[in-house]
């Protein structure tokens, strides 16, 4: 019986950070709901023991039936009957396992039948569900609809879908991409027309590479206003899915990895639909936020990937004789490994971190509709909004990147063996290299934080860290952190000055990762600081760190910006 969260201490480790007492007070809004639920935490403690007891449920039925389905759902793979999506019988023991324990929607408040937790459990639940299986953690990760419905929508909306996730796990997806519209969403032509006889928007088009494609509540980008041709004319629609000839699955897409996550081409005709907001602010708002909780939950899915990336590959180093003893014992292997989980640790301590700056300005948002907020705590506000903003992209380029490396890392420590499919490696390997590519590519995340790099916010930050104590036996590696710091900016410095957009574009991935090491090493210093089971990652990750922010300022350096044009031959 194997439990993805109990034998993970890590993830328990998360739910003591200092800044969780503060958020937890506001989501509950000084433990209000007490009185009017009985499951309602009283206080801080007992939100904490919720947590914990809800996380271990998900992470047994991560280990007991997520996990052992996971080879069998990727053969399998969903497929199309009659227009429909059935899905592979894995994934559906997995989904139904879920719902029968009624930890659907335990983010959403308790009037709707929600747990009302944080983000932090929300996301710790992600992390665990993709260690077992990164396909079927799409579908379980597709909840963020529910809360952008919970966020933006009317009352009406909100009380005809969100009970329906909680009581039913009813699934959800994202209907945005089309056949001439990818990363570029300001495209979208698929047409919104209200009637005003029967009050109901009907729905024309055709949407592609949708993600869990035929749910049950499904959240439409379209084209409400006639002649427009740009975001401004995009409005957010709910759908309760027809599953009728109104609304047909032409195909699933044939992908390299997580077969078990159905990504399907839809054509719309005439289907029935209600406005979420207002009109026009599609794109703008309600998409952009939906999209950021979806970067943060790839996030999850690659630190997630990458535990069990690294598990599986210290197990086959300890079991794997070579030359009379096992290959662990060979420096380029337990070199190997040890970069292996402390790049795992950096993920999972800016994932948490990031999340934490979500959790506390969405708070304050629920705060402010039960009492204007006072000065201190709009500013408050504003500061961990400004830092989640940057910290997202920032977050889902490393932890994504990190989680191709690993996974790579984990074939190349089975050898040969890793690239038969008799071992889970594989699976992982195809399974990770979405997460660099969707939702946003690792160059949009770039093109999303550069402005942190070049506002100085990021440096900001690091010195912010820097700033604060740490175990006598972690000075050198916060005095490494410092210089790097230090080095980081004369670069940062060198490029913005020379006034040229096209030389900091040209930086920017270097200028980012640079950011995003120095404070991933940050972060396990201070991880390290209150739990020593962090602080051979934090060496490790540092000396790691010290070299990729040298390399990366020494091509900073050396490069002429006259000599960007050696770049653009073909």
């Amino acid at each position: 019986m194997a439990n993805f969260y109990t034998d993970n201490p890590g993830l328990k480790f998360q739910l003591s950070h200092p800044l969780m007492k503060k958020i937890v007070t506001l989501k509950e809004n000084n433990f209000a709901d007490k009185d009017t639920y009985d499951y309602a935490p009283r206080d801080f403690e007992d939100a904490i023991d919720s947590y914990d007891k809800v996380m271990e449920i998900i992470g047994e039925i991560a280990g007991d039936v997520i996990a052992p389905n996971a080879e069998d759902v990727d053969h399998e793979g969903p497929h199309v009957e009659n227009s429909r999506i059935i899905y592979a019988k894995g994934t559906q023991e997995n989904h139904d396992a879920l719902v029968k324990a009624g930890v659907y929607g335990i983010s959403l408040p308790r009037e709707f039948g929600g747990l009302n937790f944080c983000m932090v459990p929300y996301l710790m639940s992600a992390d665990i569900v993709c260690r077992a299986d990164a396909g079927f953690g799409n579908i379980w990760g597709l909840q963020d609809c529910a809360e952008t419905i919970h966020e933006f929508a009317s009352k009406e909306i909100k009380d005809e879908f969100l009970p329906r996730v909680v009581n039913e796990g009813a699934t959800c997806s994202m209907d945005l991409t089309e056949p001439d519209a990818g990363s570029d969403l300001q495209a979208v032509m698929l047409k919104a027309t209200y009637n005003e006889k029967d009050g109901w928007w009907y729905l024309n088009g055709v949407k592609r590479f949708i993600t869990n494609g035929d749910a049950e509540i499904k959240l439409v980008l379209a084209r409400s206003e006639e002649g427009t041709s740009d975001g401004r004319g995009l409005s957010y629609f709910v759908v309760d899915n027809p599953k009728d000839a109104s609304l047909k699955v032409r195909r699933i897409e044939n992908k390299m990895g997580i077969k078990g996550s159905p990504t399907a081409e839809l054509v719309f005709t005439n289907v029935k639909a209600k406005l979420v907001g207002q009109r026009r602010l599609g794109l703008i708002k309600y998409v952009m936020s939906l999209m950021n909780g979806a970067r943060l939950g790839i996030g999850g899915q690659s630190v997630g990937i990458s535990e069990a990336a690294y598990r599986e590959a210290l197990a086959y180093a300890k079991d794997r004789v070579q030359f009379g003893k096992a290959i662990i014992e060979f420096p380029a292997v337990y070199e190997m490994l040890s970069l292996m989980k402390a790049k795992l640790d950096a993920s999972r301590a800016l994932l948490y971190e990031t999340t934490r700056f979500v959790d506390v300005y969405k708070a304050y948002d629920l705060v402010a509709e039960k009492r204007p907020l006072d000065k201190d705590e709009k500013e408050d506000q504003k500061t961990y909004n400004k830092l989640a903003d940057g910290f997202t992209p920032l977050l889902k380029l490393m932890s994504s990147e990190y989680a191709n490396q690993n996974t790579y890392d984990s074939i190349q420590v089975h050898g040969g063996s890793g690239f038969m499919k008799d071992y889970a490696c594989e699976r992982l390997y195809r399974d990770a290299r979405i997460t660099s590519i969707y939702e946003g590519t690792s160059q949009l995340q770039v093109v999303a934080a550069i402005r942190h790099v070049t506002t100085g916010a990021y440096l900001a930050q690091m010195r912010a860290y820097l700033s604060e104590k740490v175990t006598p036996e972690l000075e050198g590696l916060r005095t490494r952190l410092s210089a790097m710091a230090d080095l980081y900016e004369k670069r940062i410095t060198k490029v913005v000055d020379k006034k040229d957009n096209e030389y900091i574009d040209f930086h920017a991935r270097r200028m980012v990762e640079m950011a995003g090491y120095i404070i991933m090493g940050c972060l396990l210093v201070s991880d390290a600081t209150r739990n020593d089971e962090f602080v051979k990652s934090a060496e490790v990750f540092v000396n790691y760190a010290e070299a990729e922010v040298t390399k990366n300022a020494s091509f900073i350096k050396s490069l002429n910006h006259k000599n960007i044009g050696l770049y653009k031959q073909l």
